[in-house]
Order: structure tokens, then sequence, then C-alpha cells
């Protein structure tokens, strides 16, 4: 709790000059999630202050990618993978925060604009073998996935107003979580339009001995393998020793 009083006693003694000239000044508590070994998810506080009333809308886009969501079906006594479809530039994580409902402040063609929502998200396939409707249903199955993994989250009332001008909000970031860099997009919407927009980068990468693992594995991948079967091998040879004496 200090530490979060210490912060908005920063903004609101350090920025005023700066909140005079713009409408938005926003950061984060830390700009680096380091993941070590037992990394089990963490916060970040993302704070900031306005020059006036409007609502606070904070959307986090993690690294894109292609995902592929498969849908299985019964063929005889098993079931298998049938029908698949493939995203692309899908944001590997996602979260929207605001104060309220978007929708009673903003017009559909400004979320849209900006991609605020799982709705708005441009989550696209160039799979021409299904009709629209199916790959819709593929679509709202990728978010209902990436909702149960704890990487999109739309979370109305998230935002909280310390006063007439500062606010916060912690965004969580689960155990897997993936690596790279995160946008973090604060904006503040008056009248039915963005006053101002703040972009903050936020660094979310591996440490330590996981991290040596990691490049360990990925840049020098065929060695990484026979040092795995090494010492499985030899795990397994000191399993059976110690069984035998028993």
């Amino acid at each position: 709790m200090r530490r979060v009083a210490a912060l908005f006693l920063f903004i609101a003694f350090a920025f005023p000059t700066r909140a005079q000239e713009v409408p938005l000044v926003a950061d984060l508590s830390s700009h680096l999630v380091a993941i070590t070994t037992g990394f089990a998810g963490t916060n970040v506080l993302l704070f900031g202050a306005t020059n006036g009333p409007g609502d606070i809308v904070i959307v986090v886009r993690g690294p894109t990618g292609d995902e592929t969501v498969r849908r299985k079906s019964r063929l005889g006594p098993i079931w298998t993978n049938r029908t698949n479809v493939t995203f692309n530039d899908v944001p590997s994580y996602y979260r929207v925060a605001s104060i309220r409902p978007l929708e009673e402040f903003a017009s559909p063609e400004l979320l849209s604009r900006y991609q605020i929502g799982f709705n708005n998200l441009r989550i696209t396939s160039a799979d021409q073998s299904l009709s629209a409707e199916q790959i819709a249903k593929f679509r709202d199955s990728l978010i209902r996935l990436k909702s149960e993994q704890g990487l999109y989250e739309q979370g109305l009332g998230a935002v909280t107003f310390m006063s007439n001008r500062l606010f916060r909000t912690e965004l969580s970031f689960p155990s897997n979580v993936r690596t790279g860099t995160y946008v973090v997009e604060v904006y503040l919407i008056r009248d039915g339009d963005v006053a101002s927009a703040e972009i903050v980068p936020l660094n979310i990468s591996q440490v330590g001995v996981s991290a040596d693992i990691y490049d360990f594995a990925h840049n020098l991948a065929p060695l990484y393998g026979i040092v795995s079967v090494l010492l499985a091998l030899s795990a397994g040879w000191a399993a059976g020793a110690v069984f035998r004496r028993v």
C-alpha cells in the first residue's frame, strides 16, 4: 500500500505541469516482468492522471501469432480432430479494463476503429473451405479458450478513480503468459471520442536459470536433445541402482 500511495503522490506532485499540457498521463509500476523458474503469475500496477473528466479505457495486447482451433467429432468409439481453422495475427494476450460498460460512452464505430473489446478484435482466417458462419463459431471458441486460460479478459469496473484526476488498475498476467513485448494502450474518451491516448511498452522475458535453459534448447537444439536423453538415462540408472539395494 505504501508503494501505491507513493506512486500516486509522484503523479500528483511531479506531473502537474505536464498534466496541464496534455489531457492524459499514464505509466506502469514496472516495465519488466521477469519469468523465473518458480514464476506463478504476477500483477503490474498501471496508474495515471487526467486534466479533467472522461472515461478511461485500458487495452493490453501481447505478441501476435497464428493460432489453430480444432473441433473434435466422434468416429466410432474414438474422438478425432475432424475440422481445424488457423487464425492469423492473434494476440497471445488481450485485456480490456474500463470503469463502466463500453457501450455507455463509446460508439460501435470508435470501438471497432481501435479494436476495443472481443467483438472488435480483427482475428481473421484465410481458410476458404468453411462458411463465414462456421469461421465465426471457431473464432468464438478461440476467444473462449483464451479466456479460460486467463489470457483474455474484459474487466469492466477494473479501473478505479482515486480522485477526479487520478486513476489506477491492476494488470494480471498468469503463469502461462508468453514472453515478448506487450503494448499497453490507455485511452481518455470524452464526448464519444478519443481525447488523448498513451502507449506504454511492457516487456515479459525469462531470466536466470529458466532463461539459460530456454536459450540452450532453442539455439542448440541437437545438443539439448542429447543432454536430455543422457540425463534421463542417468536418472533411470540411478533409480534402478537404489531399488536393487532395497
